[in-house]
């Protein structure tokens, strides 16, 4: 069968599962709201497929019209149902990407896939790379993965666990053994899944806590990442036994996963010290929870006994000690005294059990440390091994080891992040209570810098608990006692790094670890600093002066010391989503490389690794991008100290929710960077990238002043923004417990990212994931040949470029304009509306034309087909939601507008809101 036949046919099957899950969505709405309702969608669907197959004024004028005299009752039900069957969809399609990766490992053979960890194993022997490199580049690389609380998740947990259960059911439907009775029952099952997900609220009646965005964070690692991301490490040991059998392998520690959710207190003031200690409470309960699962499994298997085989005398030993200090209630003792393993591990379940209560009782026994569980893993290990039961040690006790590798007793590390300003304000109260400055924060940057130089050399405390402070300084203190307290109930690992929004100076970075030496956390000797302060550079302005800010950081003896400590390793975050938002999406990416760049030359001056921490969205706004193409992105020589990236909202359930789908994109991030690590170590410089670097950095300048001139400089813009867009009506949508907004404030500095990404996507425009790119690329072009064919060399040969071109061509691609028309309606200034509506479609279509003559192509994404057929088999679905939603938010602000409100009306609003961002995935 030739490649295209295989496409053609896998199409065919997701077609097939589509068809499926809506023909019992049909029957779904057939059942609950009778012919009436099915009527109603059939029409509307067939009426948009119709206008997007061609466009007809007549037909469009009666699909408005249709959608216009729908009743409310009606209304509302079939919001719902468009909704309900892009749910449907995501799970076909993500059930299908786990289908295809079964199908070409089935087709194959013995040939890896690519992207696969085999694969780049492979090329690493083909390349005839030595073991001992092969070692150092695995001893290097490191990617933290870190799931963040921003709410661009509109789905509820409940909702996420019936989608989970469709998809197992879906999962069965390729089974060829299954007779057509066991079809059948296949088939009522998912229709009485169907069924309870339409009678299942899809909204929150209220804003999560903290606690529930904890709660739902955990789900990815109980679901899939607890067994996922060891098969990554199984995989890549195994296949490096393959292409280098001469070596023994045990791959390092290089690919974990990490948490905001609990420790992000930037602007949320529900997140106290309190809420972090509980969240880290949460993480260890499960962690514990899923070694005692694991152990009482690994029970069931190991039942060997000595009548038929010798067990070595330190197994025994180990048992006779826990014996005599671990109380094990009568039912919990094993009573065949000559199966040895499993007396063994009735003790360590006891052990892991009474972690939790250790305070309540001195006398409780139990495992301190991870590391004590791990030596009676191996303890175990050796056992098996001892009686040539080798298969039973790397099946059951193997994986189990790797486990607690990863998670520990914390299970993630917890990052804290909170806002430079708090701690500023913070020290500003307590040196005037010391008498030693009287404003704090009216010294100079570098006055600032002097004194808190000498403040962290002096080993005196700042604070008296005689001392009465104000609640913001008391709790801003107390979150660093919390971590101190944290690191010896948890571990060391439970908290290691502490991020400070809108840093914009070094005083920003020694505040921190000022006031982390008051409470312990920042020591001369003999521990040094146990808590890393990580400046987070925001805004383009930030990314210009970051360069200096850590020359002038590590100028610092006392500082520079420090980091010792740490490795050598410092810790830097970039923000994608607020440098797009400040400068438009070419100019971010330009100058976030250029950062990269310019912080790791700084840096290694003073002979330090910069761990770079990149704040990408979901959203094609907010830098977002498939995990794997994200780390290839990166200037390989900015990837010695490390790699992390956040993942958030829908991505969380994209990637981890199916372990087939998590285990791919693992598999394929590990991929990357040994290939990004292979490439820093042979660095293949091309001539041409300094000529490409100098075409671009002329496009950015163009593209950051046709951004700003619209989004800061011209007067109406705001108005058209909030008219055209439901920026207002997002924040009624419970799906994240901060707020919207920095500050209690209008201004546009003070919008976060999120809503601003999320509102341009619900009205169609994506307006901050491509305007003013062609204009930029317009400027170099000119009409002229000889340029435009140095663009296209660009395209096919710079990593950077294709990747920006690429993300332009997703966002073109999920825009449309004829909708976005339909949100500048709601403009009530007609000449406000006329002007930047031209304008913003004037950008649009030259960004499309430039664009498709770079990619050579004849329509946007040509060259990712199945992505192409995925948005254009979605649009006719999301177009009807989009109708309504303009048709709804203009009723809902009209009623608004005379001082009424209408709860019903808004309820629909929302549906809507859900329905569109999962019509158009990566939403933001």
């Amino acid at each position: 069968m030739t490649e295209n036949e295989n496409r053609s046919q896998s199409v065919n099957l997701l077609r097939r599962d589509v068809r499926f899950l809506g023909n019992l969505l049909g029957e779904v709405l057939l059942h609950q709201g009778g012919k009436e309702l099915l009527d109603h969608v059939e029409q509307i669907r067939e009426m948009s497929k119709s206008l997007r197959a061609q466009f007809n004024p007549a037909v469009f004028a009666e699909f408005k019209q249709t959608i216009e005299k729908l009743s409310p009752e009606i209304r509302h039900q079939v919001i719902r149902a468009f909704a309900m069957y892009f749910q449907l969809v995501n799970i076909a399609e993500q059930n299908h990407r786990v289908r295809r990766k079964r199908d070409y490992e089935r087709s194959a053979g013995e040939a890896s896939q690519p992207g696969s960890i085999e694969s780049i194993v492979a090329q690493l022997k083909q390349l005839e790379i030595p073991t001992h490199e092969v070692q150092e580049i695995l001893k290097d690389i490191s990617l933290e993965l870190v799931m963040t609380a921003h709410p661009t998740e509109a789905m509820r947990r409940v909702v996420l666990d019936i989608h989970h259960r469709i998809a197992q059911e879906m999962s069965r439907l390729d089974d060829p053994t299954l007779t057509h009775r066991e079809r059948e029952q296949l088939k009522e099952q998912l229709l009485s899944e169907i069924l309870t997900l339409w009678q299942t609220d899809e909204l929150r009646d209220r804003k999560p806590t903290v606690i529930d965005e904890v709660r739902n964070g955990l789900f990815y690692f109980d679901e899939t990442l607890f067994d996922v991301l060891p098969d990554v490490y199984g995989e890549l040991e195994r296949s490096l036994n393959i292409y280098y059998p001469e070596h023994d392998w045990h791959v390092p520690t290089f690919l974990r996963f990490g948490s905001w959710i609990g420790g992000d207190r930037d602007g949320n003031p529900s997140v106290t010290s309190d809420v972090t200690h509980q969240a880290l409470t949460m993480h260890r309960s499960l962690a514990i929870k899923k070694y005692i699962e694991s152990l009482k499994q690994i029970k069931g298997y190991l039942s060997f006994s000595t009548n038929l085989v010798e067990v070595p005398q330190e197994l025994w030993d180990s048992i006779a000690k826990d014996r005599e200090n671990v109380e094990l209630k009568s039912e919990h003792v094993w009573r065949n005294p000559k199966e040895p393993y499993r007396i063994k591990i009735s003790y360590m379940i006891e052990k892991l059990k009474n972690i939790a209560s250790r305070s309540a009782s001195e006398t409780v026994n139990y495992y301190v440390t991870p590391e004590e569980l791990m030596e009676d893993l191996k303890l175990i290990d050796r056992s098996l091994r001892h009686h040539f039961a080798d298969y039973a040690a790397d099946e059951y006790i193997k994986k189990f080891v790797r486990q607690v590798e990863l998670f520990g007793f914390h299970l993630a590390t917890l990052d804290v992040r909170q806002h430079s300003k708090e701690h500023e304000l913070a020290l500003t109260e307590i040196l005037n209570k010391m008498n030693m400055v009287e404003d704090y924060s009216a010294l100079s940057e570098e006055n600032k810098i002097t004194l808190l130089e000498k403040l962290l050399s002096d080993p005196r405390p700042l604070t008296s608990p005689y001392e009465q402070y104000s609640e913001s300084t008391e709790e801003c203190v107390n979150v660093y006692r919390t971590i101190h307290a944290a690191k010896r109930e948890f571990g060391e690992n439970c908290i290691s790094s502490y991020l400070i929004s809108m840093a914009q100076g070094v005083s920003d970075i020694l505040e921190v670890a000022v006031l982390a030496k008051e409470v312990g956390l920042y020591r001369k000797q003999p521990n040094g600093i146990t808590l890393q302060p990580v400046p987070l550079f925001e805004t383009i302005e930030d990314l210009h002066a970051a360069p200096q800010i850590i020359h002038r950081l590590f100028s610092i003896p006392a500082y520079r010391e420090s980091l010792r400590d740490m490795g050598d390793v410092h810790e830097i975050m970039l923000g994608y989503s607020d440098s797009n938002k400040d400068g438009g999406v070419i100019t971010a990416n330009w100058e976030l490389r250029i950062a990269l760049k310019e912080i790791t030359e700084t840096a290694k001056q003073f002979g330090v690794k910069i761990k770079f921490f990149h704040g990408r969205g979901g959203a094609l706004g907010r830098g977002g991008m498939p995990l794997n193409r994200s780390i290839m992105s990166q200037p390989p020589n900015t990837i010695s100290g490390g790699i992390k990236i956040t993942e958030q909202g829908e991505v969380l359930s994209s990637r981890y929710s199916l372990q087939g789908i998590a285990y791919r994109s693992l598999e394929q991030a590990t991929s990357a960077l040994i290939q990004s690590a292979l490439m820093a170590r042979n660095p293949q410089s091309d001539v041409r990238e300094h000529e490409w670097e100098s075409v671009i950095e002329e496009v950015s300048k163009v593209a950051q002043t046709k951004y700003q001139d619209l989004i800061f400089r011209d007067q109406d813009f705001i108005t058209f923004f909030k008219e055209s867009t439901p920026l207002n009506e997002i924040s009624e949508l419970n799906i994240g417990s901060r707020p919207a907004k920095r500050k209690n404030s209008d201004r546009f500095e003070d919008l976060r990212a999120i809503p601003w990404v999320f509102s341009w996507t619900q009205s169609r425009y994506l307006l901050p994931a491509w305007y003013a790119a062609g204009s930029a690329l317009q400027s170099y072009y000119q009409g002229d040949e000889i340029r435009l064919s140095h663009l296209q060399n660009m395209y096919e040969n710079w990593t950077f470029f294709k990747q920006l071109v690429d993300n332009l061509q997703m966002a073109l691609a999920k825009s449309d304009l004829v909708i976005a028309e339909e949100y500048a309606q709601m403009i009530k200034d007609s000449a406000v509306k006329d002007r930047i509506f031209g304008m913003v479609k004037e950008e649009h279509k030259l960004t499309t034309d430039l664009i498709l003559k770079i990619t050579k192509h004849q329509e946007i994404l040509d060259n990712v087909p199945v992505i192409q057929e995925s948005v254009r088999l979605r649009n006719p679905y999301v177009d009807p939601l989009s109708y309504l939603q303009v048709q709804l938010l203009t009723e809902l602000r009209n009623i608004r507008e005379e001082g009424g409100d209408d709860a019903d009306l808004l309820r629909e609003v929302l549906l809507t809101m859900n329905g569109i961002a999962l019509g158009l995935r990566n939403t933001g």
